[in-house]
């Protein structure tokens, strides 16, 4: 990717596709003198062992952050260290929004892990699975806090999203509009469910989430909690619909 290099960053892509990580996930290796790794992927020997190639490249590590604790971008995280000579692994459950870490700046934005943090520097953003390359997310909680921080997001002068899976995103304005976008028109479906009267777990999925296949049919089930959460919180949900 030329234009990535000109911002100093590489996209080492792990052999691990699949329904829900798509092409694979992105291990990303920003800067150098030093460089840091953000999310170091899954435990696979081929992929840390190019990620440490890269790392060396660009005169060594300065740290290892990771968006959050899901397998799939964490997991190969001590085994990356120890390549690195020790490289510090920073976690995100103790960042919070506005901390600093390295050259990146850290925004808090849970949702579909409540760990989840995004970095930003010279117009990067590393979204990890808050925002992909391509498709949407699926959101476990704290749904009213994820579109805030999408929001927030967008207010920002960025350049480029670089996501956990798929793509950069060269236009990431137009991306976040579109992930706010998707979230409200399920929103819109659901309430319509509801004012319908249906009110059961496999009613209320069958009538917002008709196009998830059957392997996302699970991740489907955690976002319709998280959007009948976040009804409830605003008062808006009616009486029988969703866990007691």
């Amino acid at each position: 990717m030329t234009e990535l290099a000109g911002l100093g960053i590489a996209c080492v892509r792990a052999d691990n596709p699949g329904p829900y990580t798509l092409s694979g996930t992105n291990s990303w290796v920003v800067g150098r003198d030093p460089a840091w790794v953000i999310d170091p992927g899954p435990d696979l020997e081929e992929h840390l062992d190019a990620v440490a190639a890269e790392v060396a490249r660009r005169g060594g590590a300065g740290g290892i952050a990771l968006t959050h604790d899901h397998a799939d971008h964490a997991e190969g995280a001590p085994a990356l260290s120890e390549r690195l000579g020790g490289a510090t692994v920073h976690r995100s459950a103790p960042l919070g929004d506005g901390d600093r870490l390295g050259p990146f700046r850290v925004f808090a934005i849970p949702g579909h892990a409540d760990d989840h943090v995004a970095f930003v520097a010279a117009g990067a953003c590393f979204t990890g699975d808050a925002v992909l390359g391509e498709g949407s997310v699926f959101v476990t909680s704290r749904l009213s806090a994820y579109l805030a921080a999408l929001r927030a997001l967008r207010a920002l002068d960025l350049t480029v999203l670089c996501p956990g899976h798929g793509p950069a995103v060269w236009d990431p304005r137009a991306k976040l509009d579109e992930y706010v976008a998707h979230r409200l028109d399920r929103e819109r479906r659901l309430v319509a469910a509801l004012d319908a009267g249906l009110r059961t777990h496999d009613e209320l999925l069958a009538a917002a989430w008709p196009d998830a296949p059957p392997v996302l049919r699970a991740a489907a089930a955690l976002t319709l909690a998280a959007h009948l959460e976040k009804l409830r919180e605003e008062g808006r949900l009616p009486a029988g619909a969703g866990p007691p």
